[in-house]
């Protein structure tokens, strides 16, 4: 009876010419249209707002100057950080003008100075240690994957204790090398041969051990420029030539938008981060932004358009006027 039945229902699906199979979806379908953006009136979005550019140094149990401090003081900033829905991008990101980032977020530029292995020291496995900066970061970045491990790094020669896997290791992992000299002179002391050599020296170092890249910013040692300041940006030395986007202060206050027309990225200011004993340091720019949301940098979350509320346009610089989205 049951073969009968089954017999009688095939038979009736094939006369009728029946398909039971979902046909194959066509390869010409359109594909489903990506999301737009939300309207940047509904997330404030500034991108003309100000963007802190935070400045770190040694990052050890026991800081020893006023610019360190501890791993647990690193961890709970980056905490603040994420809390208050800033993102990390690098200086180079930074310099591009096109901030990628979701609506209604913050960029913040993380930035170290002198390339000590309180930084980054990589294990014999070739793994940053829990407990340097990276590490910290990177653990950070497991337990929040939407907060980017990354950072620019200003190096010396013989970096993070003159390990050769470190610079491959941050390169690697979508970390930005920026240049801080070969031996971090006081500039100011220096006349211009000695200026220029350590600006290729330092490049030349870097080239060894990432061979291509383009390092597009530079901090200054102590903060202090060459007696020319042109040599900041632009020289040469024993026939190789080096020039840089952006020069990088010492401590002061949030930097500008980089669409912004009074952006100088020859002179661009950064928010020191040490133990709260340094006045104007990152608490006290935190809180003042947190305070004044409407002058930090918010993204609309579409990097092709620069949002801002409207009255704003003459502050946007001209070659991002065709972007400009004023509402």
């Amino acid at each position: 009876m049951l073969r009968t039945l089954a017999a009688a229902l095939l038979c009736a699906s094939a006369a009728c010419g029946a398909t039971t199979a979902t046909a194959p979806p066509s390869s010409t379908s359109a594909a489903a249209p990506a999301p737009r953006p939300p309207d940047p009136a509904a997330v404030a979005a500034n991108e003309l707002g100000q963007i802190p550019i935070l400045m770190y140094h040694r990052i050890e149990a026991e800081p020893s100057g006023e610019y360190d401090q501890t791993p647990t003081k690193f961890t709970a900033e980056l905490d603040r950080l994420y809390t208050e829905g800033y993102r990390p991008i690098t200086l180079a990101q930074y310099l591009t003008g096109r901030i990628d980032l979701p609506a209604g977020t913050h960029p913040v530029v993380l930035t170290f100075d002198d390339s000590t292995r309180t930084q980054l020291t990589l294990t014999d496995a070739g793994d940053p240690a829990p407990d340097c900066a990276v590490g910290l970061l990177e653990q950070f970045h497991t337990r929040h994957p939407d907060f980017a491990a990354t950072a620019t790094f200003y190096i010396n020669n013989d970096p993070f204790g003159d390990d050769a896997r470190a610079l491959p290791w941050l390169a690697h992992h979508g970390y930005d090398i920026g240049a801080h000299t070969a031996t971090h002179p006081n500039l100011g002391h220096l006349d211009a041969t000695g200026v220029q050599r350590e600006f290729v020296q330092n490049l030349r170092a870097i080239g060894a051990a990432l061979p291509g890249t383009t390092v597009h910013s530079m901090a200054l040692p102590l903060g202090v420029y060459p007696s020319d300041r042109a040599l900041a940006t632009a020289g040469a030395w024993d026939g190789t030539p080096y020039t840089f986007e952006a020069v990088l202060l010492v401590g002061a206050n949030p930097a500008p938008s980089p669409v912004a027309a009074d952006l100088d990225p020859a002179a661009l200011p950064r928010i020191r981060s040490g133990r709260g004993a340094v006045p104007f340091d990152s608490t006290y720019w935190l809180d003042w932004l947190a305070a004044h949301p409407a002058a930090r940098y918010t993204s609309d979350g579409d990097p092709d358009h620069v949002s801002f509320p409207r009255g704003g346009t003459e502050q946007v610089a001209a070659r991002w006027s065709s972007a400009a989205q004023p509402y």
